[in-house]
């Protein structure tokens, strides 16, 4: 059965209630904890070996043998397969056609929307089929909230906001930049941009605004030593589009004010959330080197390089690369 976006959580608080868990999408991050907390739902100790067979891609035809294993040792049992494939259908099928209480969770993350294990998947009502993609706005700010309100920690709407400029869309990245701010804060605190900025500025995501910064300030070399300490970091070429496009829409609000007649430092100390100051200084002379014009063709060069890197096959990396060249020399956006 196809489990929409806003059912996926309560779902997974009852996924003892169903006979298999797939979990599909981008996000591998996402699926791998999704896939852990399933599993929780029926096991205190996911290191029992009698109570938990853990599978790998190449053991997949291993599927329906553990599936429909006794107990040796009492209560329910679960498999976990990783990386699971079309070739599982038949097994899959066919345990399903068996009486058992065991708890079967997929992670799909190769299965497309043509995959015949997924398709099948989305139309049985044993099976929960759950969409992982990156959280984005809301569902991201709820998801940081969730995890630090676990440690009664809350964040001011501006380290919120600088926060989700920040992060990855990666869950696992995503955890781990969030549990920076949960070893940081203490209980019952609330946590302001400055100290977001301090736990979370060296993170990836941090090294793909250093790169746009430095090359909207005519840095090249810099703009080039960031992009790759970023992309070591295992950030992607989508989200640099992403970054890109949100320090852009930046420097266009701050044109704005300075349209009103404020001066470019005013009008940058009133953007909000505010400049991190490690970019003051890039970011003033990036309004120095920038016309509006320029701006605004940057911004939508940009959008076409995030539709262009999601096509499958595309050397989406080189396409970045060439991009932040570009962004070193505004005249080249000034002619289009």
């Amino acid at each position: 059965m196809k489990i929409k976006t806003q059912a996926a959580r309560q779902t997974l608080k009852e996924a003892g209630s169903w006979r298999v868990i797939l979990l599909h999408g981008d996000d591998g991050g996402l699926i791998r904890e999704r896939a852990r907390e399933a599993v929780q739902t029926i096991l205190d100790d996911l290191d029992d070996p009698f109570r938990l067979a853990r599978l790998e891609a190449e053991e997949q035809d291993r599927l329906e043998e553990e599936a429909l294993a006794l107990s040796l040792t009492g209560g329910r049992r679960a498999v976990w397969l990783r990386g699971v494939q079309d070739g599982a259908l038949g097994q899959l099928k066919s345990l399903l056609e068996h009486q058992s209480d065991t708890l079967v969770v997929l992670e799909g993350p190769g299965l497309g929307s043509r995959s015949k294990l997924r398709q099948f998947a989305e139309k049985h009502r044993q099976v929960a089929s759950i969409g992982c993609y990156p959280e984005e706005g809301r569902n991201l700010a709820r998801t940081v909230s969730d995890i630090l309100a676990e440690d009664d920690i809350r964040l001011d709407r501006d380290g919120m906001a600088w926060l989700l400029g920040h992060l990855g869309h990666d869950r696992t990245l995503v955890r781990s930049e969030v549990e920076k701010l949960r070893l940081y804060g203490e209980p019952g605190s609330t946590l302001t941009v400055d100290d977001v900025q301090a736990c979370v500025g060296d993170s990836g995501q941090a090294s793909l605004d250093d790169a746009v910064y430095a090359a909207l300030a005519g840095n090249r070399l810099e703009a080039d030593r960031a992009f790759e300490r970023a992309m070591g970091d295992g950030a992607s070429p989508v989200a640099f589009a992403r970054v890109t496009l949100s320090v852009l829409e930046r420097f266009q609000r701050a044109f704005f004010l300075v349209q009103e007649g404020q001066s470019r430092q005013e009008a940058m100390a009133a953007l909000k959330p505010p400049v991190f100051f490690r970019h003051k200084d890039a970011f003033l002379a990036g309004m120095r080197r920038w016309s509006q014009v320029a701006l605004s063709q940057a911004a939508e060069a940009t959008q076409e390089l995030e539709l262009a890197c999601k096509q499958s096959g595309a050397p989406d990396d080189l396409f970045c690369r060439r991009h932040l060249v570009r962004l070193c020399h505004p005249r080249s956006f000034d002619r289009e």
